[in-house]
């Protein structure tokens, strides 16, 4: 997949996702209402979506629509994951508009990059690499790594840098969030960075916060 394809597949998720979302006819996430139902999401994300075990992702400020949007995958399959299928399968489609508007008032611990990787990370994620065919990762995740919630991508900013490098290794090794070409935007990427060039990036984007 060329650099220009990259972009062009990200600009059409960018408008397929407010469509999709349009179309699933509900209310905007409640979340006081979201918080009770996302008791049971506390064991493993923490109760304010910090978890405790880079095993399990922050969801604390994450976008309610990135939030919502997974959870559909979980439900229908189409992301495969046994622990989050049963949670997710008992939900409707307000149910996970509302978790994620309770997480989305949340906000990450912070979390520090290692300096040793900083200057590959920084310039993975800021500006690409144009002989991979990588494009910068801030074009979708914003240049703060908060996402961009109304294309439903996720913040990156103070992730388990452990997550987001088993995220990278999953994509390599096949895993598709989807069905359409669209799922295959990160597999890509993924499969165009090497192991150093990975931690770099999942080091950067933990402690993007404190970034310069």
């Amino acid at each position: 997949m060329s650099f220009r394809r990259v972009f062009a597949l990200a600009a059409l998720i960018a408008i397929g996702s407010g469509h999709a979302f349009a179309a699933e006819k509900v209310q905007p996430g409640d979340a006081k209402a979201g918080e009770g139902k996302a008791a049971a999401c506390g064991a493993c994300h923490g109760a304010d979506g910090n978890s405790q075990s880079p095993m399990y992702p922050k969801l604390a400020g994450q976008n309610e629509a990135y939030i919502a949007r997974q959870l559909v995958q979980f439900k229908s399959g189409k992301r495969n994951n046994p622990i989050m299928a049963p949670f997710a399968a008992t939900l409707t489609p307000q149910d996970m508009h509302d978790i994620g508007a309770y997480f989305a008032t949340k906000h990450p611990t912070p979390a520090e990059a290692d300096e040793s990787l900083v200057a590959r990370g920084q310039q993975l994620y800021r500006a690409g690499d144009a002989k991979l065919g990588v494009p910068a990762c801030m074009a979708c995740h914003g240049p703060d790594g908060r996402g961009m919630a109304g294309s439903a991508y996720p913040q990156l900013s103070g992730q388990w840098a452990e997550y987001i490098t088993a995220k990278f290794g999953e994509w390599r090794d096949g895993a598709r969030w989807g069905e359409d070409e669209h799922a295959n935007i990160m597999p890509d990427i993924a499969g165009r960075l090497s192991d150093k060039d990975i931690a770099a990036l999942a080091s950067y984007a933990q402690g993007l916060h404190t970034a310069k």
